[in-house]
């Protein structure tokens, strides 16, 4: 007799609530339990906002829940207000908490509005730095994933594409104090080790690409290379990792290249997600590596001036909901 897929518990922080956060949250989750047989969803927010987008749907089907949360202050879409941010906060502990205690199997995030909770008082640099922070994981891994379709820049069967940063959420001028020898190997390291681990990847294949014009043109355009990518690589090749570079930045996504990478790593955040987006916006999903728990999210932000309009795409919260639904099964295979 075959033995029966696990149940997988999936939970989704609705994000900002004056953005599309809440909206998508529900298309792709009524998506998905119509899709996936085996998974529970369990949304985290306030009560009013699923009521106004479909509360008869929530209350009758027992794999997709609600998890209330009060919001501080009355809601107006697409009108930020820092008297939410804590709800927003809030959010995301119990999420967080859940997983820790083993209730979800994952979290998957909606897209938050940084500069309001900031403007409430909390420093708040982003989603991967804030779960870090309260998991106690000294250094995570931001990566953004999507599938590619066969016949993209010809490749002959469809490839995930998978974008991963040595830093994320830092001013352009901080990128190259930021990066050390340790720095960029923990980086690679924690890469290849959920690319196995997580992701069922034997043997991951890394691409890794330098900070400076032409990987710095033997040092006449930067040293950063010749210092401290080039000896991090070195490092992580005795260690039996699979990885190669540095790569120039404009070189890194060679359309070959696409069909046996398993993942790049990219300096800073532009130089990675700006060719991410422009081939995947809207089907892209964030996951974060590093951490105890798994974590996925969205590839775009609250998008302000459509909330509540309806209009809002949630494809991309769709394909995050599948990923983490896919790695939380891996997880639990093997256990």
């Amino acid at each position: 007799m075959q033995q029966q897929v696990p149940l997988v518990n999936l939970v989704v922080t609705t994000g900002e609530p004056a953005g599309i956060g809440p909206e998508v949250s529900v298309t792709a989750a009524k998506h998905f339990i119509a899709e996936q047989q085996d998974v529970t969803i369990t949304l985290l927010g306030d009560p009013a906002l699923f009521d106004d987008l479909n509360k008869n749907y929530l209350n009758a089907s027992e794999r997709l829940q609600t998890q209330p949360i009060q919001l501080v202050a009355p809601m107006q879409a697409g009108i930020l207000n820092p008297l939410n941010a804590q709800y927003v906060i809030n959010t995301l502990n119990q999420a967080i908490d859940g997983c820790i205690d083993g209730r979800f199997d994952a979290m998957i995030t909606a897209p938050i509005q940084k500069s309001v909770i900031n403007l409430a008082g909390t420093a708040f640099t982003g989603h991967t730095e804030y779960l870090a922070e309260r998991c106690e994981t000294s250094h995570v891994v931001m990566m953004l994933c999507a599938t590619l379709p066969k016949g993209f820049l010809n490749l002959k069967a469809s490839r995930e594409l998978r974008v991963a940063l040595a830093t994320t959420h830092l001013p352009l001028q901080e990128v190259s104090a930021a990066l050390t020898r340790e720095h960029i190997l923990e980086t690679i390291q924690i890469v290849q080790h959920d690319l196995r681990v997580k992701f069922a990847i034997p043997n991951p294949v890394i691409r890794v690409a330098g900070l400076n014009p032409h990987a710095g043109e033997s040092g006449y355009l930067g040293r950063e290379e010749i210092e401290i990518i080039s000896p991090a690589i070195e490092s992580a090749k005795k260690l039996g990792i699979n990885v190669s570079g540095p790569y120039p930045g404009d070189t890194l996504f060679d359309p070959d290249s696409l069909e046996t990478v398993d993942a790049y790593i990219a300096m800073y955040h532009d130089q990675g997600l700006a060719p991410f987006k422009f081939v995947t916006f809207g089907g892209g999903v964030n996951f974060t590596l590093g951490l105890p728990i798994i974590r996925t999210s969205v590839d775009h932000g609250t998008a302000l001036d459509i909330a509540g309009k309806g209009i809002a795409d949630s494809r991309s919260m769709l394909e995050a909901l599948r990923l983490a639904y896919q790695l939380a099964l891996n997880q639990k295979k093997k256990t």
